[in-house]
């Protein structure tokens, strides 16, 4: 007998999602890369701020991922003035990965950007994220600028920014 999961995509945010989403960056950034509690208190603050802002605004959006009822994922696209946005808290747990599903809410939150009449996006994560890499690749966005230094309890990582410029020629005719 197999036993079937549901895979639910939301686009609204509801009370505790925000803490959820800090929670989930703890646990699965510290069992898959080995960050301490100080990564998961750099999403807390990059949350709290939009939270303070009153994310999500007009021009922003969200996703949240339940697996079975539970927080299993999320990404976001906040506003960040001057016509650009940032992709944001993007998390999946293992059990909701390698299905397309990532790629999907990417190519969504572009969508939404696009729509919005944004420029630019950008998005900030560390290069041991390969297959997102992969992902942020595959969509257009280019590594811009790239740090290395002790982060999070950890000797080195290599944080790295990417950039899409919405307006690119090339990128539409992909």
């Amino acid at each position: 007998m197999s036993v079937t999961r549901s895979i639910v995509v939301r686009d609204d945010l509801r009370p505790g999602d925000m803490e959820a989403i800090v929670a989930h960056h703890r646990r699965i950034y510290g069992e898959e890369y080995g960050v301490d509690s100080r990564f998961g208190d750099f999403v807390a603050a990059a949350v709290a701020r939009a939270v303070e802002r009153g994310f999500p605004g007009e021009r922003e959006a969200i996703r949240i991922v339940e697996l079975d009822g539970e927080q299993a994922g999320s990404i976001g696209l906040s506003d960040e003035g001057d016509g650009e946005a940032a992709i944001r808290w993007v998390v999946l747990s293992p059990e909701v990965r390698g299905n397309g599903l990532g790629r999907r809410l990417l190519r969504e939150l572009l969508a939404f950007a696009e729509e919005h009449g944004y420029r630019r996006v950008w998005l900030e994560t560390f290069s041991e994220l390969r297959a997102a890499a992969r992902l942020y690749r595959e969509h257009g966005f280019a590594v811009t600028a790239e740090d290395t230094a002790p982060r999070w309890g950890r000797d080195e990582i290599t944080m790295q920014r990417y950039e899409l410029e919405l307006a690119d020629p090339a990128r539409l005719s992909a």
